[in-house]
């Protein structure tokens, strides 16, 4: 589950978003007639703000107004970026053809192969082992005019 996107963005967004907080928060202190007066406050705005609930406060300060409306674009895109990307994903991984997806998901972990253990790589040569007899099995079964036309 941490290898996802989904989790990355969302952790992404709660870096944004405690960060935004805390920018509207300095920028807004001491401003008159403000509401957004604590940290919390701040992260209240930062929830409301972006998810177009419509029901937070408008920051005081000229800097306070241009933070927020950075956050409100930028954690929004992150945001519902994810979620349609991720639900894209989810609907288009039927269509691709079952053998490519084979293909991505070696590639994927030859890519990372510096994050396996010892036992997990043997359990790689393992299984590159069996696919490679597999190969072989099949090469041989094939008439020799076949072989050489596929590629």
């Amino acid at each position: 589950m941490s290898e996802t996107p989904f989790v990355r963005m969302l952790l992404l967004l709660v870096v944004l978003w405690l960060g935004f907080s805390a920018a509207l928060y300095f920028s807004e202190r001491g401003n008159e007639g403000t509401t957004i007066s604590s940290y919390g406050n701040a992260l209240y705005w930062g929830i409301a703000a972006f998810s177009t609930a419509g029901i937070a406060d408008t920051p005081q300060g000229g800097t306070s107004q241009l933070v927020g409306g950075i956050w409100i674009v930028v954690g929004s895109l992150v945001f519902f970026g994810t979620i349609v990307g991720t639900i894209t994903a989810y609907f288009m991984r039927p269509l691709q053809r079952p053998a490519r997806r084979i293909v991505e998901t070696i590639e994927y972990n030859l890519e990372h192969l510096e994050d396996l253990s010892v036992d997990e790589l043997d359990l790689l040569k393992e299984t590159t082992d069996a696919l490679i007899e597999h190969v072989e099995r099949l090469k041989q079964r094939q008439p020799a005019g076949n072989a050489a036309g596929k590629g």
